[in-house]
């Protein structure tokens, strides 16, 4: 059964990713059609094709490789200097330029010189390429809507579930065993009394309005002397406590665990994780939380190479923080739906993951690189700073910005994202991550 609800995970994540790359094509298809583009195909994948059907002057399938999709737009580039799209050079870093340019033309067709990419207004052309990524945005809001008004999400609240009998390091045999050694010290909470059931309202005097302000605080004051307050059977108590230090687990501003262990204060408690529906505000805030940890873990890309490569090929331990590609999220959808967790979780989990997935793709794509949607956005918000500019003073008007320029910069990017998704996959194979 274990296995059948893994394939099974595995199969509804691929549908979701199928899904979500459709959805983001047909974001860029409606407003090429709006502005009058002409838009030969509209893909789902890449590789032989499927299936696919024809309808007006566009093709739209499906391709066995569903690692993304397109849409095919004619006249994506402009002429160049020389007013010709075919021109020839020996020069490598020229004839990307120029294969680039031929490409864009190849399927022009009598009558079409009024239904070019290129000869919109920049600011068509950056409606037509930021609606592909803005509909992962909306996708992502809606799905994350979902999960936090209507399924809810754990949290953890500052009651206590657990009082830990010993102090042991959490990266310890004894932490994943549960048990304690002979010479190992009683947590403070264990020494103070501490109950299951206690709701520690206030720390030193300051009011406790939820655990990650008390763990935060607790981590603060390593050894230290400290007085709680505390809520037991309706009656308001006070306890006073003194802090050890610990080995715990690193974890950022947001609570999150990640890669590595710290010195900090240590209590000996372990909260309630009830699943709580959040309001539309406190669910906006989540979603502002989340993007802002997607920028950052994008920032950081480059600094999980080191790590992803002593997964990949040292046989060391995956961090906890480390970056998944398509194989390794479809292995986690599979051990989503195979968790032993009631339905509404592992539903739950799965629309998050999915979440997760198309904010990632709005990140990445704006991105103002070639040869993502980015690229194109910062060559038309260029091209118009420069007519702008020149009408300003009074210039002649310096035509479109030829993005074909920048091709040998796209395919050195083009060259850095398949190394890294290369990287990535085989560390999802040979040491991928795991959920429970």
């Amino acid at each position: 059964m274990t296995t059948l609800m893994t394939i099974l995970g595995i199969v509804v994540f691929v549908l979701g990713l199928l899904f979500s790359i459709a959805w983001h094509e047909l974001g860029h298809l409606t407003w090429a059609k709006v502005f009058k583009v002409r838009v030969p195909q509209y893909m789902v994948g890449f590789g032989p094709t499927i299936w696919s059907r024809r309808k007006g002057d566009t093709e739209y399938g499906v391709k066995a490789i569903p690692l993304g999709g397109y849409i095919r737009m004619i006249g994506m580039f402009p002429p160049g200097a020389d007013g010709k799209v075919t021109a020839r050079s020996t020069s490598p870093w020229r004839s990307m330029i120029e294969d680039a340019r031929e490409q864009s033309y190849e399927e022009i067709q009598p009558g079409d010189e009024t239904r070019l990419f290129y000869t919109r207004k920049p600011w068509q052309r950056v409606i037509i390429m930021f609606f592909g990524p803005f509909m992962n945005l909306i996708l992502a809001f809606v799905l994350f809507l979902v999960v936090l008004m209507g399924f809810g999400i754990p949290q953890a609240q500052p009651t206590i579930s657990l009082v830990e009998k010993c102090v042991v390091a959490t990266n310890s045999t004894a932490a994943q065993t549960g048990t304690c050694g002979a010479t190992d010290p009683e947590t403070p909470a264990a020494a103070a009394g501490l109950r299951a059931g206690d709701k520690i309202t206030s720390f030193d005097g300051v009011t406790v309005t939820s655990y990650d302000q008390l763990q935060n605080q607790i981590r603060q004051h390593p050894d230290d002397q400290v007085t709680l307050g505390i809520e037991r059977n309706g009656q308001s108590l006070t306890k006073t406590v003194k802090l050890t230090t610990n080995t715990l687990q690193a974890i950022d501003s947001n609570g999150n665990p990640t890669e590595g262990t710290v010195k900090a204060g240590f209590l000996g408690i372990a909260p309630i994780t009830p699943t709580v529906q959040l309001g539309i505000g406190q669910s906006l805030d989540q979603m502002g939380s989340m993007a802002s940890q997607g920028v950052s873990s994008i920032v950081a890309l480059p600094s999980k190479i080191p790590s992803l490569w002593g997964a990949a090929f040292e046989g060391k331990q995956r961090s906890l923080d480390s970056p998944v590609g398509v194989i390794g999220v479809a292995r986690v959808g599979g051990d989503v739906l195979a968790m032993h967790a009631p339905a509404s979780a592992r539903i739950a989990t799965m629309l998050q993951l999915l979440a997760g997935l198309n904010l990632s793709l709005f990140l990445l794509n704006m991105l103002p690189l070639l040869p993502l949607d980015g690229g194109h956005i910062a060559g038309a918000l260029w091209e118009a700073v420069r007519r702008r500019a020149a009408a300003l003073f009074k210039r002649p008007d310096p035509g479109p910005f030829d993005v074909a320029k920048l091709m040998p910069v796209a395919y050195v990017v083009a060259g850095i994202f398949l190394c890294f998704t290369v990287l990535v996959m085989i560390a999802d194979v040979v040491n991928p991550v795991h959920v429970g």
